[in-house]
């Protein structure tokens, strides 16, 4: 209810009467299941820089993913929110899990590797970017989040795989990587 509530007010809610639905046999019985190309025309708008649409936050990052059923690359609509109570979240439960349940952990003790997928952001409209969804996420993560990973960003997003991996290679031989 809280992510219907929160987007009751845009395009999408208002076309499914987002603020009448209290339930889950309200959702079931209001919003059909959807394809990509359903939702296609309404991301084709977020690129070209219309806003509140899908949702009430300002859609900045698209990841590109690889295609797959109709065999083409889709492009994902990423929130800031959706950086933080997702991804970001996501990852803070999962090291809360693993500490929990190996308290004699030695993770913090080092570095975490981080290696994304291609910093190739390529612009769609003047305040929004396309590019790898791991490359998004790396870009955007809290600052605190740099304090234990290597290697450096420009190195983690590089482009050319062989290259980033001997990059890799030389930077943390010295690094106590322990993630």
């Amino acid at each position: 209810i809280k992510l219907i509530t929160e987007a009751q007010d845009t395009e999408w809610g208002k076309k499914y009467d987002y603020n009448n639905i209290n339930n889950y046999d309200d959702y079931k019985n209001r919003v059909p299941v959807n394809t990509y190309d359903d939702l296609k025309p309404y991301i084709n708008r977020l690129i070209k820089g219309e806003q509140n649409l899908l949702w009430p936050e300002k859609i900045k990052w698209f990841a590109k993913s690889s295609g797959t059923t109709s065999d083409k690359s889709k492009f994902i609509p990423i929130s800031q929110q959706a950086l933080e109570e997702c991804h970001f979240k996501g990852g803070k439960d999962l090291l809360a899990i693993y500490c929990n349940n190996n308290t004699d952990t030695y993770i913090f003790d080092g570095k975490g590797l981080a290696i994304g997928g291609s910093r190739q952001f390529f612009e769609v409209n003047n305040d929004a970017f396309y590019g790898d969804l791991s490359a998004i996420i790396i870009e955007n993560l809290p600052f605190w989040a740099e304090f234990h990973r290597t290697p450096e960003l420009d190195i983690a997003l590089m482009d050319e795989w062989e290259s980033k991996i001997q990059k890799i290679a030389e930077i943390t031989i010295n690094d106590n990587v322990t993630n």
